[in-house]
């Protein structure tokens, strides 16, 4: 009776019942946790309100019931998936703007709702940070078009903390697609209609290559891959860089089909009369797999060496060069915002990892010996019967083994948001508890220079157009904690996650691979390797004069050596992407929001399980 009187439960009925009354969906299982909302089916989770019930507190988690409840009133998955963009950038903008005709069509008719849903921007958007930015660069694309989108549909301005930085967007997308978001408004009853009308706002935005093709289409996106793009716009057409996605997807499930048992003892063999294949391996060290197999076949049946067309412009950087000490700090601070709605949940897992952890280093003894160290247990028998036996004790050999995990972390555009914050704050967190038991732990990045590109392209260019060139990008690797380094020393460069124009392209396979070898010479016992990626090697530069499974063969040969030959431990996390069709083991995500939580689980996995057989040679010990 006295939780019934609860004023905080009083009013965690009333919100989850008028969740349910505005979604028209009575049987919506309504559950509240000190992390970000979500809805996952007919599970809606909303923020913990405090106990004091402040007036801002609830209106924002009513304005999170609310967009809750209208996404489940007035969007159709079916309609939804069927006008959905291939490319992750255009995807990302889609998803935000159709989440902002949902809560357009309730905020248009119930004014309360309006209020509710104008707090919870204005809160996510403080915690964000977007009222601290003041670089176009520094803010989501994806989330400046759903607010103007909204305030094409309502005529409400956007909240506060985000009206500066979308303001310093406004300009240029009224120069690209003029009052194209003004149209959208009559359509926000029609979801269809409204897909394809803002499939081609995508278009013009240059984030898609086409303004009306259905996703499944080959030819969406063709119309990117030659385009430049003048000076102003590289950062924003750049990521149309990453439209090929969705063709990979298509390429890769072809691939995985191409690449038929028969098709892969026919690599095999090849590989055996070379001179470095893993059957001649006779005298091959344990710790020194053998490198990337270099032969493949392409779509088309040549076979084609992957390779880079110049080294001379990739840079392993450490994290801190990469801009000023100031930005750092402004970067760390915001990292920092962003952990408070995180911390409860993932230190209470991380608590948890810590604790097996120890559990599998504490020391234990073995008594009543005839040898060894003396028992002082037994001190009082010694100094009555000298000579009486099992008065000894020796400690116990542990079965835990000196590690090292290796966290590899997609910096692509793709990641941009949510998923990079996310991202950033799970290896924080990582990285302290595992620090504290001992686990020395690495993080590491991965990324392009440039976009379409980069010096190596114009130095292609400058060549005269070789065909077949290669790898045709500039790699930026980056270290943002060595695995020697403490957490303390290394905090602030985490924060260098957040910075937006640091994110361009992405490709996998040789950044596996460099994350690999950095691993393989570590003295540590067992060596960890956790890859987190949103989707597949995708470099537009690349792609568009190498055949369209380039990068995707080489990241399969990379990861199928690895797992076959290194003593390393592989583990990967999709987030919305499907891993599991690269890694043998990985497990794909949805929300973003059980990053933290997998990258947890899956680890205390690894510790908890014996090590793989590798299929490796050892050298011959002289007699």
């Amino acid at each position: 009776m006295a939780d019934q009187d609860n004023p905080i439960e009083r009013f965690k009925r009333a919100t989850a019942a008028a969740l349910r009354a505005v979604a028209h969906e009575g049987e919506v299982e309504v559950v509240y946790a000190a992390e970000a909302s979500g809805l996952s089916g007919k599970r809606a989770r909303l923020p913990m309100p405090p106990r004091s019930l402040p007036a801002e507190d609830v209106a924002r988690v009513r304005g999170e019931a609310d967009a809750i409840a209208l996404r489940l009133r007035h969007h159709d998955a079916a309609t939804h998936q069927r006008r959905l963009p291939n490319s992750p950038t255009a995807r990302a903008a889609f998803e935000a703007v159709e989440q902002a005709r949902c809560e357009a069509l309730g905020a248009t008719r119930m004014m309360g709702v309006a209020a509710n849903l104008d707090a919870a921007l204005d809160h996510r958007y403080r915690r964000q940070g977007l009222d601290k930015q003041q670089e176009r660069t520094d803010v989501n694309l994806a989330e400046v078009l759903r607010l103007l989108a909204r305030e094409a549909m309502t005529g409400m301005p956007p909240p506060d903390a985000a009206r500066a930085v979308v303001e310093l967007w406004r300009p240029w997308i009224q120069t690209k697609i003029g009052q194209s978001l003004d149209a959208l408004a009559p359509l926000m009853a029609d979801q269809d209609e409204f897909g394809r009308r803002l499939r081609r706002v995508l278009a013009d935005l240059d984030l898609e290559a086409s303004e009306d093709e259905p996703s499944g289409e080959d030819s969406e996106d063709e119309g990117n891959q030659e385009d430049e793009g003048g000076p102003g716009e590289e950062e924003v057409r750049g990521e149309a860089g990453k439209d090929d996605s969705g063709d990979s997807k298509d390429t890769g499930e072809s691939s995985k089909q191409d690449m038929t048992p028969g098709d892969d003892a026919d690599g095999e063999g090849e590989e055996q009369d070379g001179e470095d294949g893993p059957g001649t391996g006779e005298d091959r060290p344990a710790h020194s797999p053998p490198p990337p197999r270099d032969t493949r076949r392409s779509i088309d049946g040549p076979e084609v060496n992957y390779k880079p067309f110049t080294t001379q412009f990739d840079e392993v950087v450490d994290a801190e060069t990469l801009c000023d000490p100031e930005e750092l700090t402004r970067l760390r601070a915001l990292l920092d915002q962003q952990l408070t709605a995180l911390q409860g949940v993932i230190s209470k897992l991380a608590n948890r990892l810590q604790r097996r952890l120890l559990a599998k280093q504490q020391r234990s003894w073995d008594f009543d010996l005839e040898e060894g160290l003396l028992d002082a247990g037994r001190l009082a028998r010694v100094v009555v019967s000298p000579t009486h036996a099992l008065s000894y004790k020796l400690e116990k050999d542990t079965d835990f083994r000196d590690t090292v995990v290796t966290l590899l972390i997609d910096n692509s555009g793709s990641m941009r948001g949510r998923p990079i914050s996310i991202a950033a704050m799970s290896a924080d967190i990582l990285a302290r508890t595992l620090e504290r038991c001992a686990v020395k732990v690495e993080i590491l990045g991965f990324t392009t220079r440039a976009w379409k590109g980069g010096q190596s392209r114009e130095r292609w260019l400058a060549d005269g157009k070789p065909p077949l060139p290669g790898r045709l990008n500039d790699l930026r690797h980056i270290v943002y904690k060595s695995a020697d380094a403490p957490w303390r020393r290394a905090r602030k460069s985490l924060g260098l996650m957040l910075r937006e124009g640091l994110l361009k392209e992405n490709i996998d396979g040789e950044a596996l691979w460099w994350a690999h070898q950095r691993l393989i010479c570590r003295p540590e016992q067992r060596r960890i390797l956790m890859v987190i990626s949103d989707g597949a090697p995708v470099d537009d530069s690349t792609l568009s004069v190498n055949p369209g499974n380039y990068l995707e063969r080489h990241l399969r040969d990379v990861i199928d050596r690895i797992e076959r030959y290194s003593p390393v431990d592989l583990v990967a996390i999709g987030i919305g992407h499907d891993v599991t069709r690269y890694y043998r083991r990985a497990v794909t995500i949805v929300d973003v929001e059980q990053l933290g939580t997998t990258m947890l689980d899956k680890l205390a996995e690894l510790f908890e399980e014996a090590p793989p057989v590798r299929q490796v040679r050892r050298p011959r010990r002289a007699a």
